[in-house]
């Protein structure tokens, strides 16, 4: 079956005007096109495609995917390549999602702080806490709020 750009792009939940950017910029060397130029996607572009977004979301620049897709082009002689290419991006991701855990931890303290300050009526109530007062999930947190250079007190 034959898709248009707009089918393509329903397809895979993205704009149109996504796919024309992915085109323009070298990431679609598989697509073919009519004799008057229109794109013309095959079933078997939808993988490609899916790896494109994956490889986007997962953070990698559009010059790295395009090696990507120019070394998966190559064959065989690239699997380590590629392979050395995806591994390393899992670490960037691991890392990202480390990170990302911790400030959700920050934004989890800051809602029970808030929480706490508006069942007093006053922020007074959870900043005056001692430290075995906060809940246990959250002490780690606090005690870095407190302890970050030039902090004196918590907003």
């Amino acid at each position: 079956m034959v898709y248009t750009v707009g089918e393509m792009a329903k397809l895979l939940g993205v704009t149109a005007s996504t796919l024309r950017y992915y085109d323009k910029e070298g990431l679609l060397p598989f697509v073919e096109r009519s004799s008057g130029g229109i794109r013309m996607f095959q079933e078997s572009d939808i993988e490609w495609l899916q790896v494109i977004g994956c490889m986007k979301k997962a953070g990698m620049s559009i010059k790295d995917i395009r090696q990507y897709i120019e070394m998966a082009l190559q064959g065989d002689d690239t699997i380590d390549l590629r392979l050395a290419m995806f591994h390393h991006q899992q670490e960037v991701l691991k890392q990202q999602m480390v990170e990302l855990q911790h400030t959700m931890e920050m934004v989890d303290y800051k809602c029970w702080y808030y929480e706490t300050a508006k069942e007093a009526g006053t922020v007074d109530a959870p900043q005056k806490m001692e430290l075995s007062e906060v809940p246990e999930r959250f002490r780690k947190i606090r005690q870095e709020l407190r302890t970050a250079p030039g902090t004196t007190a918590e907003i």
